[in-house]
């Protein structure tokens, strides 16, 4: 007996994936780099944790605000393409059914077979066929507002929790080299996790979020060092 087969997809993850990353991934950043810019400018420890702190609770809400905002906008713009195809059908379901068939011949179907294709699609659900089909909306790709706001506010913090600690169990007289390089450690790691969840090359996952990590770092210790150099 033939087991089942599955297959492994990883296009459903997209949306929650996307959002987890982005806040991971700047949460790390934006609060290592803003944690050794303050040391780079002689700060004392309390000062560098308050601006870590303060920084992890306003990007934590940035990003689930612009998150929440952004797939909104585009949930808007998805309901109403839906609700122009469903008054479409309404009133020329047959005009609807060619421009249907039509696409399926673009993709390589015999014309009559395209027409059978159209038409049975449509008796089933024409809405769900021409979403999918001449919309490009499915199921797997719709826009989940809260979804990817939480997804950013909680990874974000997450991310920003890292170089946070690394303030607070290193001596301070380190602390610049001990949260850059842990923090470049943590962007490689999730780096690479998240192009294993999602199916791509984990070197390639990792070795991009560390570059621009590496070079965040690098230009906000050079901010504090020059501002930090400058008589008060």
């Amino acid at each position: 007996m033939r087991k089942p087969h599955f297959e492994r997809h990883f296009a459903e993850r997209i949306g929650w994936l996307r959002a987890a990353v982005l806040g991971a991934n700047d949460g790390i950043v934006s609060t290592a780099s803003l944690v050794v810019g303050v040391a780079a400018a002689d700060a004392a420890r309390p000062a560098v944790l308050v601006a870590g702190v303060a920084g992890l609770v306003a990007g934590a809400m940035s990003m689930a605000a612009g998150e929440y905002v952004s797939v909104s906008s585009q949930a808007d713009t998805e309901k109403a393409d839906l609700e122009r195809e469903r008054r479409e059908l309404e009133t020329d379901a047959e005009f609807e059914r060619k421009e249907l068939a039509e696409i399926y011949v673009a993709r390589g179907l015999e014309p009559s077979l395209a027409q059978e294709v159209a038409g049975q699609l449509m008796a089933h659900d024409a809405l769900a066929a021409h979403a999918r089909d001449e919309l490009g909306l499915t199921e797997t790709h719709t826009a989940r507002p809260i979804q990817a706001a939480f997804a950013s506010a909680v990874t974000f913090a997450a991310g920003a929790t890292l170089p946070l600690l690394a303030v607070v169990v290193s001596r301070f007289s380190t602390v610049i080299p001990v949260v850059a390089g842990s923090s470049l450690v943590f962007l490689a790691i999730m780096g690479g996790v998240a192009a294993r969840t999602g199916g791509a090359r984990v070197s390639v996952g990792a070795g991009r979020v560390t570059l621009w990590g590496a070079l965040a770092m690098a230009a906000t210790a050079a901010v504090g060092a020059v501002f930090g150099s400058v008589p008060p």
